[in-house]
Parts: structure tokens; C-alpha cells; sequence
């Protein structure tokens, strides 16, 4: 067992370039955490004028970027926090790993091969990427202008479910197929001036190694573009995007991959030993499946935070018409099942500051106040166009009439224009989790899981984490910290590291077993499913929600 043991005074990190911020995260050789550093992109680089970390563009339906360059100034100053910190002596650095928002892209101009390697250690970065990019503004996942595209690369293949058979997933707005396909359709020049496309991941590898990081199975399957079985691109799904892709992505390589050396600028500028690995970087999801050490098929996740989404792990891919299916970044022979919802935090907030007076204190207490099941009452709410179900923005309020819990007979509902502020608050907190649990289980996902992680921002209101135990009937367990991507990372360089050492693939719980309460990978359980009537009424309740929003779709989808 000896060979399996990180050196002593070893350290790993991990960086998570998110929606809104960029967190970096220390691990210890006992994986407990030295120290971590966040740049919010808002508040902390205020000149890129974002919104929660985007541009809105009023001018197209749907179009949502960020400012690429904002990524790259966000890695100079977590950087240059943890140096001035005096807390961490990057010379003990043995590896590094990275988390990005998944589906995002990054267009790098031609020519900018020679800016990655060339970097000067006396500049900062964002003076020096300036000219790389050939386009300034990097789609990401919010996206949903590309309805269009996605009908296109569907068709191509043989329908949406042929598609998600080979690639684990339907085409989606925010996949980066079908963005690259309407950057090559609106903007060819663009296209033609792109020597390298990354994901956000990729991207963030790519200035750490100084040269285009090749993209990673697992990050990679969240493209439309890569056969999710032999993890090798689908000529058919690159061709019906456009000319010449295969060459603008370069390669595809395993998320426990050595990406490359430290590149020379962070040796010099920040004393990185020169012999640091960077281990491919991956999506936040991923991620967050490593560092909330979900190895066991049954046990679900549930990340709340710009996004919410639901994942798990299995040995088999079953094509579907919604979720989606990717390789396990920390274990080649099997698969991360996710649902991913737009509507996340950001519509939890617009609903506290409409109804709660800004406070999370006063929305915990009217959640509290209206009594679970809601009295029948229940919400849709879309600040931003849904991606389950693919519905428009929106909210939409029903009373139930003649609900006991118990059947839906005789059950008939209303819409009606609004609740009152607490019956508001538990429509959208019940509504977001029966909505979960009402497609976990049309996906395949178990029923009851055996237990649920809970991560993410809002994972620290134990008010939503109460209702998430009762309405999936399981209990609900959190970690140390709600930023599990990076933690994850730092977790996934250690493992990155561990292989490479090893020479071959090692499984990644081989770093934690037998002592993960003792690192920072341990979890507590913080809400139980203790009213089995209760959960029998909730899954009354699911089915009735299902129904209401299956005619919503079929009146309003996209």
C-alpha cells in the first residue's frame, strides 16, 4: 500500500472557474484543506460591467456570454492572493487541477499558440492574452440562442435519441456543438481566424501548461460531438457542425491524464516547482462528483447553485430524450448520470427579494410557515428559459382542488396570478425538488436514492435541504464546504498525480478509504426523511406536477 501514498509534504490545487466566480482550493497530503482563495467576477472585477457573471445580449433571444479575458485577469489574482497570503509555498505544489463551467467555449485566434508559450513572467496574464481570442465573449451554459442548430446536428445523425445513444445526450442550446455550429453560421469570420477551440476547462489547462490542453472525455461528452462509448469524436456529429472541427479541437484524453509541466511564467512569477503536473481539467459537475466521493450507484447529488443539477453514478448507458450520460472522471468503466436545471440560485434570490424582503432569514421563515404539500398550491418558475422541461421564461401559479395527499381523484387545478409570500416561497422550493425527483425517476435515477449529498451555495440552508428529504424520502447528508468543484479538483490533481506515478489507473478512493472523516471529504447528515405519510403524499404530488407541466409543454415549449 505503500505505492499508493501521496508524499508527505506534498500539496495539491485546484482551481473552479464558475459562472460568478473563481475559487482555488489547497490540499494537504492528508487532503485536508491548507487554504483557499475566491475572486468574485461582479463585485472584484467590477470594469467587465457583468451581470452574476454574464452579459445579457437584449439584441438575440436567449444569447448569453462572458468576457473571456475576465477569466484570465480572476486566474492572475487568486493567484496572486494565495502568494501574498504567505500561507502556501507553492514550491510544494506537486500538482494542480482545474474545474470549469461546462459547455462554455473559448475561441483562440490563429497565432495564439505562440502568445501561450512565450509568456513573460514579469506581466500579468491579461496583459498579455489581449489579442488571443478571436472572439472576446466565450458562449457558456446559459445559452439558449441555438435551438435551431440543435434541430440541425439531430437531424444529421438520425433524430435526438439516435443522437443521445452516440454522444449521451440530445442536442441542447448550451452544448458546444450546437454554439460552435451558430458561431460558424453568424459569425464565418470568427470561425475561419480560430486556430483552437477550448472548453472552459481546457482553457484554463491550456495557460497552465502554456500550450493548447487537450479536452477530456468526460468534460468532452458535454459537447454533442464526442461518441460517449469509445470516447473518440463522431466524424457524422462534426461534420453537420462545421468544416474543418476536428482540427480546431485537437485531442481527447482521459480526465486522470497528465495535461502537461507547469509552464515557465508560473515557475518564475510564483515559484511553482518546475516539476508541478497539471492533471486535465474538468467540468464543475464532474468535479463535484470527485469531491463529493459519489462511488457507489445509488447514492444521488444534488449541487445548488447557478445551476442546480442531480447526478449519480452507472455501469450502463441507457439513451434518453433528457438527462444526460457521461464517462466518470474518476473511473473509466463507468458512467455520471446528471439532469441540469438553469433555474437555480439566481431564481431563488429573485423570488426572496420579491417576497422575503431580501433576506434569506425571512424566506426561511415563511418556507417554514406554509405547511409542506403547500395546501395544493403549485409553481413553475423560470427567471431564465428552462432546460427541463425546455419551457420559455415565465412563472406560472395552480391551485389543486379537492388534494389530500392521498390520490389524484377528483383532483382538478387552477391557475391563478399569484400566492401569498410564504405559499410563493414553498411553490418554488417544493417545485424545483418534485421536479427533480419527478424526472430522476423518469430518467432511471433510483427511487428512493439511498442517500442524497447535498453541495453547492444553498446547501447551507438546512429550511431547502429539509424539504429536499421529504420530498425524494431519503436522507440528506452535506460536506465540510459547498464549493465541491474545486475541492474536487485539488482531490482529482492528487489522483491525477497518484496514477501517474503509478503508471497506470489506480481508483481514486484508494486516496481516501478508510480514513474519510478524517479529511475534508467527510460528510454529516443534516436532515431525515422521518414522515413515511408525508413522502407517500409527495409522490402523489410528483405525478401532478409531472401531468401540469407535460400540457405546459405542450403549449409552450421550445
Amino acid at each position: 500500500m505503500e505505492d499508493l501514498c501521496l508524499p508527505k509534504d506534498a500539496l495539491f490545487l485546484g482551481f473552479d472557474s464558475s459562472t460568478q466566480s473563481l475559487k482555488a482550493t489547497v490540499l494537504d497530503s492528508n487532503l485536508c484543506i491548507l487554504t483557499s482563495e475566491i475572486v468574485n467576477f461582479d463585485s472584484e472585477l467590477p470594469h467587465y460591467k457583468t451581470k452574476d457573471g454574464v452579459y445579457r445580449d437584449s439584441s438575440v433571444s436567449g444569447r448569453i456570454v462572458s468576457p473571456t479575458l475576465m477569466w484570465v485577469e480572476a486566474l492572475d489574482l487568486v493567484l496572486q492572493r494565495l502568494q501574498d497570503s504567505k500561507i502556501l509555498d507553492f514550491k510544494k505544489i506537486a500538482a494542480v487541477s482545474g474545474s470549469g463551467q461546462q459547455h462554455g467555449s473559448v475561441y483562440w485566434k490563429k497565432g495564439s499558440s505562440d502568445i501561450l508559450s512565450s509568456l513573460d513572467p514579469k506581466k500579468p496574464l491579461v496583459d498579455q492574452f489581449d489579442q488571443a481570442f478571436s472572439t472576446k465573449e466565450s458562449p457558456i451554459w446559459m445559452d439558449s440562442s441555438t435551438t435551431e442548430q440543435c434541430r440541425a446536428i439531430e437531424n444529421a445523425v438520425g433524430g435526438p435519441l439516435e443522437l443521445s445513444k452516440l454522444t449521451g445526450s440530445r442536442a441542447y442550446e448550451r452544448f458546444t456543438g450546437p454554439q460552435i455550429k451558430r458561431i460558424f453560421e453568424t459569425q464565418p469570420e470568427v470561425y475561419n481566424d480560430t486556430e483552437r477551440i477550448s472548453l472552459v476547462s481546457s482553457f484554463v489547462a491550456s495557460i497552465l501548461i502554456g500550450k493548447y490542453a487537450c479536452i477530456d472525455h468526460t468534460d468532452g461528452s458535454g459537447m454533442n460531438l464526442m461518441d460517449v462509448k469509445e470516447r473518440v469524436w463522431l466524424k457524422q456529429a462534426l461534420k453537420a457542425t462545421a468544416p474543418d472541427l476536428e482540427e480546431k479541437l485537437g485531442k481527447l484524453a482521459p480526465a486522470h491524464a497528465v495535461a502537461g509541466l507547469i509552464a515557465p511564467y508560473f515557475v518564475q512569477r510564483y515559484q511553482f516547482n518546475k516539476e508541478c503536473l497539471v492533471i486535465q481539467c474538468s467540468g464543475d459537475n464532474p468535479n463535484s462528483l470527485a469531491g463529493l466521493t459519489i462511488n457507489t450507484p445509488g447514492d444521488l447529488a444534488i449541487s445548488l447553485g447557478t445551476s442546480d443539477t442531480v447526478f449519480g453514478i452507472t455501469m450502463d448507458h441507457n439513451p434518453s430524450l433528457e438527462g444526460h450520460v457521461l464517462p466518470n472522471p474518476v473511473d473509466p468503466k463507468s458512467y455520471m448520470v446528471m439532469l441540469c436545471y438553469k433555474n437555480g440560485s439566481l431564481t431563488r434570490e429573485d423570488i426572496r427579494d420579491r417576497c422575503a424582503d431580501k433576506s434569506w432569514d425571512v424566506f426561511n421563515q415563511y418556507l417554514k410557515q406554509a405547511p409542506p404539500l403547500n395546501g395544493g398550491k403549485l409553481g413553475f418558475y423560470y427567471k431564465d428559459h428552462e432546460i427541463i422541461p425546455p419551457l420559455p421564461i415565465g412563472y406560472h401559479r395552480y391551485t389543486l382542488e379537492n388534494f389530500n395527499g392521498d390520490t389524484l381523484d377528483g383532483v382538478t387545478e387552477h391557475e391563478v396570478k399569484e400566492f401569498d409570500p410564504p405559499s410563493e416561497i414553498r411553490a418554488l422550493i417544493e417545485g424545483q425538488f418534485l421536479s427533480m425527483r419527478g424526472h430522476a425517476e423518469r430518467f432511471g435515477m433510483p427511487t428512493p436514492p439511498k442517500r442524497i449529498i447535498a453541495t453547492g451555495g444553498a446547501s447551507a440552508n438546512h429550511s431547502i435541504l429539509t424539504s429536499i428529504a421529504s420530498i425524494f424520502g431519503c436522507n440528506v447528508y452535506t460536506v465540510q464546504r459547498p464549493d465541491s468543484a474545486s475541492l474536487g479538483a485539488a482531490l482529482r490533481a492528487a489522483h491525477g498525480w497518484l496514477c501517474n506515478r503509478n503508471g497506470s489507473f489506480v481508483p481514486i478512493s484508494c486516496l481516501y478509504k478508510d480514513k474519510l472523516e478524517k479529511t475534508a471529504f467527510g460528510s454529516k447528515l443534516v436532515a431525515t426523511a422521518e414522515d413515511d405519510k408525508l413522502v407517500a403524499k409527495y409522490g402523489v404530488l410528483v405525478k401532478k406536477r409531472m401531468e401540469i407541466e407535460s400540457q405546459l409543454v405542450q403549449k409552450l415549449g421550445r
